[in-house]
């Protein structure tokens, strides 16, 4: 048994687990999903549930033979999907007296700070309300969150599981797990009941077949269990027909794939890891050193910067870091001129304005 005892979990299902081979949306599965989530908050424990399916739900509804290739014509899909997988989900836990919400998010609720404290006071707020969290991510006006590389939904899930402070994340799929090689083509494949650290051996184990349906594969989820770990969330990835697999998974059976936490990064400093950085700063050596030592970036240390930011923005530092703009883009310049002057006048540089604080900055490596 695995000693996990968690209070907050999210639960990812994609799309070829809740929808049918004729990409219908499996009704009876999804009670039973609503059945164990039922039992786990009948016991204390917070679920989130980030449900794929919405585009996959469309194309079977508008009569396509496959999934479409065209971002409009899956944006067209996921705006009908959307409503008939809601309503799905409410079926299946009106059955208990229990209420669903809808949250609908783009992947610049976790870059922009007060969108990001918002969301996560959102959620709280419908746990005490008694409601369960259905995310999806707003495929309607999405346009690159909704390609391949962002996995059905896996990278999404593994970033709320960050937002919320979750204990757990399980990703239920078509698979039991991760396999060190091709099980369907390896008759001695082999299992790994656990993975304490992503290796290049883990990433290659990694598959990327996909369906016409989805556009997961195990390299998303193995992308995905990276962010989970630096969250300090431990993360399950499982075969999510086989039965009652969330309750045996939440109590410690040992089913699936286990990756576990590995850091504990505080809630502010998880937002910079993981919101998309809108430009670059680039610093000479003296300055990454006096950075990696805990100390803050001055303007004397930039040697360029690139892309539009304003102050608060989430930048990239050289290679190695990633930190909370105290300056914009425009304003950066009049800094740096400042430096080069009195270092041109032979003058011991006092400019002590911080481009980005320390407590405001993460390593990366």
């Amino acid at each position: 048994m695995r000693a996990l005892h968690p209070q907050r979990v999210v639960i990812k299902i994609g799309t070829n687990t809740i929808c049918r081979e004729d990409g219908t949306i499996d009704q009876h599965y999804l009670g039973s999903v609503a059945r164990q989530i039922m039992e786990l908050t009948a016991g204390g424990i917070e679920v989130i549930i980030v449900t794929s399916g919405a585009i996959g739900a469309g194309t079977t509804e508008l009569g396509l033979d496959r999934r479409p290739q065209e971002v409009g014509a899956k944006q067209a899909c996921a705006a009908v999907g959307q409503a008939t997988l809601m309503m799905a989900w409410r079926d299946a836990f009106r059955k208990y007296g229990k209420c669903v919400g809808q949250v609908l998010l783009t992947y610049g609720a976790f870059s922009d700070r007060l969108r990001y404290i918002n969301l996560k006071k959102a959620m709280d707020e419908m746990f005490r309300l008694g409601a369960v969290p259905i995310v999806n991510e707003n495929d309607v006006i999405a346009t690159d969150e909704i390609e391949e590389i962002f996995g059905d939904n896996d990278k999404l899930s593994a970033l709320v599981a960050s937002k919320i402070d979750a204990d757990l994340l399980i990703l239920l799929t078509d698979v039991d797990g991760l396999y060190d090689r091709n099980p369907e083509v390896d008759p001695d494949a082999r299992l790994l009941h656990t993975v304490d650290e992503i290796t290049k051996d883990i990433e290659r184990m990694a598959g990327s077949n996909l369906s016409e349906r989805s556009v997961g594969g195990m390299r998303t989820k193995i992308a995905a269990a990276k962010v989970a770990m630096q969250s300090g969330t431990n993360m399950i990835i499982a075969n999510g027909r086989s039965k009652d697999i969330i309750l045996r998974a939440v109590r410690g059976e040992q089913v699936g794939t286990l990756f576990t936490a590995t850091s504990k990064y505080t809630n502010k400093e998880r937002w910079i890891l993981f919101a998309g950085p809108k430009g670059k700063i680039n610093v000479d050596s003296g300055a990454e050193t006096a950075l990696r030592q805990g100390k803050s970036l001055l303007p004397c240390g930039v040697t360029s910067f690139e892309g539009r930011f304003k102050k608060g923005d989430v930048v990239r530092i050289g290679a190695f870091a990633k930190g909370v703009a105290n300056f914009s883009s425009s304003e950066l310049p009049k800094l740096l001129d400042s430096c080069r002057e009195e270092r041109s006048n032979g003058n011991r540089v006092r400019n002590g304005m911080v481009v980005v604080s320390n407590e405001k900055l993460v390593l990366l490596d």
